[in-house]
């Protein structure tokens, strides 16, 4: 397999040129580019020599729009040109950032620390193939995403001592023990995101987490806190809520000029589902049989269509069942992926959304942050529990069954101090993010980007050139 990186000669060199020690933001995937944006206008700002990585995985109009929305696309020094399934994925990328590390030995006494990203692919990968080309670790930003889920066998089910128990959880019961029951950490899932999170903080020198439970999580599977009292693993907030600061409102086109049944209607439910576990066949029709009921309750909808959730319907036999849902009731709005964020962030912050059913991860996160919508996520487990035991602004919508899920999103709307409580908890994950982690690696330029045990113990005397035998 061929891997052919694409390396914009004049802009590494400009910044590989101004300094020993350089930073290499890695993008990947959508959420990657609005939430290292902040990072890359940090170091601007700071005059830290700063460059971007792009792996190339998002790389079309829509999918990489993000890139010129958030103002990377002047950063972007490799493109490595990523393509494929997973596996071709992290081959080519093993490969790629083989010639890159090749490419910047150019510059000896130039210390290049990346930056990788949540849980994304590429933020378990690209370290690893880092490591082993250069002998040198990485920065993690928004490390230690761990699973959590909350005690399901503690749940009583719906209707529980009478003739009609059903067989998935009491909506009441269940609200109660997410946000005031023990959870625990659940690997099992979402695949392959929490496998990515946790092989990436193998290869991390800094591990930036949004909140203390990550650093807990860490420090739980060895990670140290502090070296030689030189911190490594800050707790610094979440950059997303920088993101949504830097796009605040909208500049010129407004969502509401695009769909403008949006504004007509209130109290919409926005679907937004995408996860490989979601799009398993049973979750998946509790998932889509859930919304239609939801529809048929007279609830406003608007179920929005990603790449894979396309497929997911095609395959399952859904998608003419949504399109003339579509066609017959004003309620329900069909769309395809809001091309631009701040779209997304403007409809949330409207007043006109009501509740986001999601998947996502980063959706959870920014309606932490943003009040006026509730959040409620379409996951067994979740990698941001903070936002529901702590903050108490998320809740858990299991895809058991289409009758559940309708009843749970029922319950969390139609309850007063349910919503409440969702629209109003505190918020959990910072302000200036990037500029905190700028401020963090500009004071550590010196510290080396790699140690052999002899050397954390004090035994400098017994090491030596690294030698490659293979």
């Amino acid at each position: 397999m061929d891997a052919d990186p694409t390396i914009y000669d004049e802009r590494l060199a400009a910044e590989m040129d101004r300094g020993e020690f350089v930073l290499a933001v890695v993008t990947a995937t959508k959420p990657d580019f609005y939430k290292q944006a902040p990072v890359v206008a940090a170091a601007r700002e700071r005059g830290l020599p700063c460059f971007v990585i792009h792996t190339g995985q998002h790389y079309d109009d829509l999918l990489g729009h993000g890139l010129e929305e958030y103002d990377l696309e002047d950063s972007i020094a490799v493109d490595l040109g990523i393509r494929g399934d997973l596996s071709e994925k992290t081959a080519q990328t093993m490969l790629a950032v083989r010639q890159l590390a090749d490419r910047l030995e150019e510059w000896p006494d130039t210390t290049v620390l990346p930056l990788v990203h949540g849980d994304t692919h590429a933020a378990a990968i690209f370290p690893q193939a880092w490591l082993f080309a250069t002998n040198q670790q990485v920065a993690h930003n928004e490390a230690g995403l761990r699973g959590m889920a909350p005690d399901y066998d503690a749940v009583p089910t719906a209707g529980a001592g009478t003739a009609t128990d059903a067989d998935y959880p009491d909506p009441e019961a269940f609200v109660d023990e997410q946000w005031n029951g023990e959870w625990t950490v659940d690997r099992t899932e979402p695949f392959p995101e929490q496998y990515d999170t946790f092989i990436g903080s193998a290869a991390a020198r800094y591990h930036f987490a949004p909140v203390e439970l990550n650093r807990e999580h860490l420090e739980a599977e060895g990670y140290p806190r502090s070296v030689d009292g030189h911190e490594r693993m800050p707790v610094v907030g979440n950059s997303v809520v920088d993101a949504i600061e830097m796009k605040g409102g909208h500049d010129g086109e407004s969502v509401f000029d695009i769909y403008p049944v949006l504004e007509a209607r209130d109290d919409w439910i926005r679907v937004d589902i995408h996860r490989r576990a979601n799009l398993l066949p049973g979750r998946f029709e509790a998932l889509v049989e859930g919304v239609v009921a939801l529809v048929e309750d007279g609830r406003n909808v608007n179920f929005v269509e990603l790449t894979a959730t396309r497929h997911a319907l095609e395959r399952h036999g859904y998608r003419e069942r949504l399109q003339r849902l579509a066609d017959e009731r004003e309620n329900f709005l069909f769309t395809g992926l809001w091309k631009k964020h701040a779209h997304v962030y403007e409809f949330l912050e409207s007043g006109q959304c009501l509740a986001e059913l999601t998947d996502s991860g980063s959706m959870q996160e920014e309606l932490n942050h943003i009040d006026e919508a509730c959040c409620l996520t379409a996951r067994f487990n979740t990698d941001r529990p903070e936002t529901v035991f702590e903050a108490n602004t998320n809740l858990l919508v299991p895809p058991i069954s289409g009758e559940f899920v309708r009843e749970m999103v029922a319950h969390a709307l139609d309850s007063p101090d349910v919503r409440e409580r969702l629209q109003s908890g505190p918020d959990l994950y910072g302000e200036a993010v990037g500029e905190r982690i700028v401020d963090f690696l500009a004071e550590r330029r010196d510290e080396g980007v790699f140690e052999w045990s002899h050397e954390r113990q004090g035994f400098d005397g017994v090491g030596g050139e690294t030698v490659d035998y293979l």
